[in-house]
């Protein structure tokens, strides 16, 4: 029903982002909530050691990563890309919402401490960096090794969405329940969405880019807040 050596990955980002933050807090010796600003790069560092497991495993199994998440080339139309770009976005800011009035009684909610200043060099070098690695390693996980790899129809997108949407509850790592509800529900209803329309259709790419998309507008607010900072203590008055 379940490929083992798949399933296994499904918490590992989890894992991985509670380590990072755990040890960084350690460190330098910093309480581990004052660490949120810095989340896109923790994203960055656990997004090359998620995709260098991801390969080898794919190596393990006689795979390409290609082969993971099942894409074949000339499947994808243009329109079928702006529409995936169109229904992420609205999905995904949908969610953040209705979490942020469910967990916060507020509507619109923002999560300012998502787009804090950071140093602009940073900010920069996560632009080009943070939506092509979290793409390829938040996908090649939770629809390749996952969705792909489960038998069972429910299960291959219970799993997957699961775990897709938790993740988020530890970028930052902020030990308080309503935090940590509010960034699970405000990814779940796109991590279900992205896992059934995978599952239907079995054409990655549309997915990925509205995926690339939503990253890529996540860390420019960062890249403009960092260089007006102003405009980010305008975000806290709200």
């Amino acid at each position: 029903m379940i490929n083992k050596k798949y399933s296994l990955l499904m918490g590992l980002r989890c894992i991985l982002f509670l380590i990072s933050f755990d040890l960084i807090s350690l460190i330098f010796d910093t309480p581990i909530e004052s660490l949120s600003k810095w989340w896109s790069c923790v994203v960055v560092a656990v997004n090359i050691v998620t995709l260098a497991i991801l390969l080898i495993v794919c190596k393990s199994g006689g795979i390409t990563y290609k082969q993971l998440i099942g894409y074949e080339k000339g499947k994808t139309s243009f329109n079928q890309i702006i529409l995936m770009i169109f229904v992420i976005f609205v999905v995904g800011m949908g969610g953040m919402f209705l979490a942020g009035f469910l967990c916060y009684q507020k509507f619109p909610y923002m999560a300012v401490m998502m787009i804090e200043p950071i140093p602009i060099g940073l900010a920069v070098f996560n632009c080009f960096l943070l939506p092509i690695t979290t793409t390829l390693a938040e996908d090649g996980l939770y629809l390749g090794a996952g969705v792909n790899q489960i038998k069972n129809k429910w299960l291959a997108i219970i799993v997957p969405s699961f775990f897709y949407a938790f993740q988020h509850s530890f970028i930052p790592v902020i030990f308080e329940w309503r935090y940590i509800a509010y960034r699970l529900l405000s990814f779940l209803p796109l991590a279900v969405l992205m896992c059934v329309i995978y599952y239907k259709k079995r054409n990655p790419l549309p997915l990925m880019i509205g995926h690339f998309v939503i990253n890529l507008a996540t860390v420019a607010q960062i890249l403009i807040t960092s260089i007006s900072p102003e405009l980010y203590q305008s975000f806290l008055g709200l």
